[in-house]
């Protein structure tokens, strides 16, 4: 886990009323909405564990003039390529979903944006197998003004990355893992979490997993959930587990030394948002140019390497600790476009191997008392997927 906080380069394209005109007249009834529509990472297709292709971006949506007053987002479109149909459509209440802290109570008149104020919508898009992936989004917004004035944004174009993310080799040796906060999710806290740093607003953990242990029951920890307040580091199923390099590459940076934290304590706000206080003991590798994969809350006394060291996949780096902004014994694991927390981009990525066992709630694998069902007997080997939130997978 990574503290949770609230993307770079940018692209936005708003379509004039004479060309949403010449779309057909079934757009006349709507004006020319005065908004920015900014997507600024362009999403890449991900071969993931449900057996879908999935693509990953943001949408900053923004009220610029004072004088236009609250317009309320009542419908977003997602049309690709050429196409006359949507891919996704989303109305007023599943617009509110989109947001990574949407009201509890949807508005069926729509998602309200203030003057002057922005909102980031996270769009997780499905591609059934064997269908291409898009090269191209277009989006379609349609507001309410005063009055009911409705406004419409016919445009916020964006060409999709046609490389395929990295395949990657095993983060661990053996041991059975839930996938927390992972992929898919931007409810949690870390692709829904923003960093502004520098005059840049970034997503480094737009794909990250914090990896838990489980043993042989689907457990995190052999405490009763009544007394987990009272359980040590070494209680923790994943604790200990030797964290492997998952490609070839060269350390560039890293962090020893850092004390273990008691499991469920109570945390310090970290002063600022940068490795060194958040990561605790930590290795960053440069695998590919300008792709870095990140290790934090590693064991102090663990590592193995140095700065300038090159490693090979598989090559032992730490062991799993509850180091830095941690509370309780994971990996956190991800990749992003530089060394740094800060001013960096998460990239998506695979696993070359690993079987998915089934699904879980943290709140069950913390739960002795609470059965945690997963699929019975031996799974097949998915090559090539990124695992999503809340899968339980293994990688022998």
């Amino acid at each position: 886990m990574i503290f949770n906080i609230c993307g770079h380069r940018f692209l936005y394209q708003m379509v004039l009323l004479a060309a949403m005109l010449s779309r057909g007249t079934a757009f006349a009834q709507f004006a020319q909405a005065p908004v920015e529509v900014r997507i600024p990472v362009a999403p890449r297709a991900v071969p993931s564990s449900d057996d879908l292709s999935h693509l990953a971006y943001e949408m900053h949506v923004s009220n610029f003039y004072q004088s236009t007053g609250t317009l309320r987002l009542r419908r977003v479109a997602v049309f690709a390529d050429d196409a006359t149909a949507a891919l996704a459509t989303y109305t007023a209440a599943q617009v509110n979903g989109l947001l990574a802290h949407p009201a509890d109570s949807a508005d069926a008149t729509g998602v309200p944006i203030e003057a002057g104020k922005r909102v980031v919508l996270f769009l997780w898009l499905k591609v059934p197998v064997g269908s291409p992936a898009p090269k191209v989004l277009r989006h379609q917004l349609e507001f309410e003004a005063a009055g009911g004035v409705r406004q419409l944004v016919d445009g916020g174009r964006i060409a999709v990355e046609a490389a395929p993310p990295l395949a990657l080799g095993a983060p661990f040796r053996s041991g059975t893992w839930l996938v927390q906060a992972g992929p898919g999710n931007h409810l949690l806290h870390h692709w829904g979490s923003l960093v502004a740093a520098n005059g840049q607003l970034t997503i480094p953990q737009r794909y990250a997993i914090d990896f838990f242990g489980l043993d042989a029951s689907g457990h995190a920890v052999r405490t009763a959930r009544s007394k987990l307040n009272k359980s040590t580091t070494s209680d923790w199923a994943g604790f200990g587990a030797e964290v492997l390099a998952v490609a070839d590459g060269v350390v560039r940076d890293l962090r020893d030394g850092e004390p273990n934290h008691k499991p469920l304590a109570s945390l310090p706000t970290p002063t600022d948002l940068t490795n060194r206080t958040l990561m605790g003991n930590f290795v960053v590798l440069e695998i590919a140019p300008n792709c870095f994969a990140t290790y934090a809350h590693l064991q102090p006394g663990s590592l193995t390497v140095k700065v300038g060291d090159r490693v090979r996949r598989g090559a032992i780096l730490g062991r799993l600790g509850q180091s830095g902004n941690s509370n309780a014994p994971h990996l956190h694991f991800q990749l992003a476009t530089r060394a740094t927390f800060e001013e960096s981009e998460g990239l998506p990525f695979t696993f070359d191997a690993f079987h998915r066992l089934g699904s879980a709630a943290i709140g069950d694998v913390l739960d002795r008392a609470t059965k945690v069902q997963l699929l019975a007997g031996p799974q097949p080997v998915r090559h090539v997927q990124l695992p999503l939130d809340g899968e339980v997978i293994n990688f022998k």
